[in-house]
């Protein structure tokens, strides 16, 4: 069997090095296993052209994984993400990263009840319930 396939959605200015730690990290970390797809744009490209790659490349997922660091404010990719990911019943979770917590601003669309501290434990959990969900089983994690 297969592992799930998740897809990382993270503020290409403020958290690319944090999302390398993540996705390395949660190979031989995480409790339960998933894979970390590197499906992020590697160049600029125009608006709608950008939008479909990411869309099917989101299809192809069973989860979005947003990394939320503290300047998810100014990550409108971030947002446009997580709204494909809803638009296609991609169940949607996100993890505290570069000190972000409890308090600090979320993106569009994500509730705060689905963000988890990075702590591997917590991260499988949510690994686990995005993955009992499965796809198009509805909305979880919404706002």
């Amino acid at each position: 069997m297969s592992l799930p396939r998740a897809f990382l959605s993270f503020d290409f200015d403020n958290d690319s090095d944090v999302k390398v730690m993540f996705a390395g990290q949660a190979k031989k970390d995480s409790p339960t296993p998933f894979a970390v797809e590197d499906w992020s744009s590697k160049t600029a490209l125009p608006q709608a052209e950008w939008e479909k790659l990411i869309k099917s490349k989101i299809n192809n997922c069973h989860m979005l994984i947003v990394l939320v660091g503290k300047n998810m404010s100014t990550a409108t990719g971030v947002v446009k993400e997580i709204e494909m990911a809803r638009a296609q019943n991609v169940p949607c979770f996100g993890v505290y990263v570069n000190g972000a917590g409890a308090t600090s601003t979320l993106p569009t669309g994500l509730a705060r009840k689905s963000v988890t501290a990075w702590k591997w434990e917590s991260v499988a959990n949510m690994v686990d319930q995005c993955a009992n969900l499965g796809k198009n089983a509805g909305a979880a994690g919404w706002a």
